[in-house]
Parts: C-alpha cells; sequence; structure tokens
C-alpha cells in the first residue's frame, strides 16, 4: 500500500501506485508555477472537480494523447464528448464509479463551475481510491459542515484543500476544514499561482494533521 503523490503546481495532483496513474485538475498551460508539460504525463485516468481553467486545464489534450479515462460531472463530459473524446465516465455527487484500478465518487463543493461563459454543472470535490490509498482532493470550496460527514464516509488517507482565501477558503478555514474531515495528511492547494492568492498559509495548522506543503514537481510517497 504505497502511493505516489506529485504536486504539479496550483490544484493539480499525480497519483501514482506503480501501476496505475490518476491526474487530477491538470492545470499546467498557462500556470506560472508549473513545472511540468502536458506532453510530460500519460496518466491512466483524469479526474476533474470542475470546469474553471485552471482546473480543466490540460485535461483534454492529455486525455487524447494518452487514452486516458475522464472522469467528470455530466455536464463536462457532454462538453468534453463534443471536443471528441470518447473514454469518459460521468457521474456526479452522492455516487461511487468502480475503476479497473479502484474508484472515483464526486462530492458537493460550494463553488462554480463554468467555460467561456458556458455552464458546465455543479462543482464537485473527488475522492480517488488507487493503490490501496484514499485521496480527496477538494476542489474549489467553501467550508462545510458535511465534510466531517465526508471525512466519516470516505475516511481519506489524504485530503488536497484549497487555501489561497478569496475564491475558496483560505488558511484558517482549510485548517478547520481538515479538522473536520481528519485525513492522516492534508497537502495545501490552490494558492501563491497568482497574485491574488493568498502566498503565507502558515495558519494552515489544523490539530491532529500532518500537513505536506509540496512545491510544484515535488514527490512523496504515502504508505509503507
Amino acid at each position: 500500500m504505497t502511493l505516489s503523490i506529485e504536486f504539479l503546481g496550483h490544484s493539480g495532483l499525480l497519483l501514482d501506485d506503480g501501476t496505475h496513474r490518476v491526474l487530477i485538475d491538470p492545470f499546467l498551460t498557462g500556470n506560472p508555477l508549473a513545472t511540468r508539460k502536458p506532453g510530460d504525463l500519460s496518466p491512466t485516468a483524469i479526474a476533474i472537480t470542475h470546469g474553471h481553467g485552471d482546473h480543466m486545464g490540460d485535461a483534454a489534450a492529455i486525455a487524447k494523447a494518452s487514452g486516458a479515462t475522464v472522469y467528470s460531472c455530466f455536464e463536462i463530459y457532454e462538453y468534453l464528448g463534443e471536443q471528441g473524446l470518447e473514454k469518459l465516465e460521468p457521474g456526479n455527487p452522492g455516487g461511487k464509479i468502480e475503476a479497473p484500478w479502484g474508484w472515483v465518487a464526486f462530492t458537493q463543493a460550494f463553488h462554480s463551475s463554468s467555460l467561456e461563459g458556458r455552464y458546465l454543472g455543479q462543482p464537485c470535490g473527488v475522492v480517488v481510491h488507487l493503490g490501496g490509498v484514499t485521496v480527496y482532493h477538494l476542489g474549489d470550496t467553501g467550508i462545510f459542515g458535511d465534510m466531517a460527514l465526508l471525512g466519516e464516509i470516505y475516511k481519506p488517507d489524504i485530503a488536497a484543500i484549497p487555501v489561497g482565501d478569496r475564491f475558496t477558503m483560505g488558511p484558517e478555514l482549510g485548517a478547520r476544514a481538515a479538522e473536520m474531515i481528519k485525513p492522516k495528511v492534508a497537502i495545501p492547494i490552490h494558492y501563491k499561482t497568482f497574485p491574488v492568492l493568498v502566498s503565507d498559509i502558515s495558519a494552515f495548522n489544523p490539530k491532529g494533521v500532518e500537513v505536506w506543503p509540496m512545491s510544484p514537481g515535488e514527490r512523496r510517497h504515502f504508505g509503507a
């Protein structure tokens, strides 16, 4: 039960169990802090939390080049189908999608979701179970009380939590969210990328949760 987690910058993560690779919110092109290019990645699957450009990012291009299956809400599924993608798995909050390598589940998130003026469905968080490890990526969201319930249901080992403020939680509320979810490890995301986002996240210090502040391109391993 070992999972490699690479932080791609902003909100992007690459999860790798040694056989399968799941990419979440791959915003690389236009990301001033990204160290990877879309052509560097060959994922098995891609999960998208919502339709904003800094999360959809390079998902379509990477999926076309790699043949990865894309998991998303129904409206993004329809949009990507119009772009010529065929390996698509739609879902919405409340259900679980079984995969050859594990499973994906979408959760609620309090935010918005559109691309170039087109509505792209409800914003989501996404829970990925890969290599015996459960990762809850909160997407972009404000804090909400049912985070505690989601923690009880999914029991995530790792939670990726937005802390950049203004559009999502800031560091203080992100810390409260981590304390409600109770993962073993919290990875702060969605900060510093642009001047409008908070850079100092020293207040992200949840009690009882180990924090992994990661630089773009950094990789860590969870498990034995």
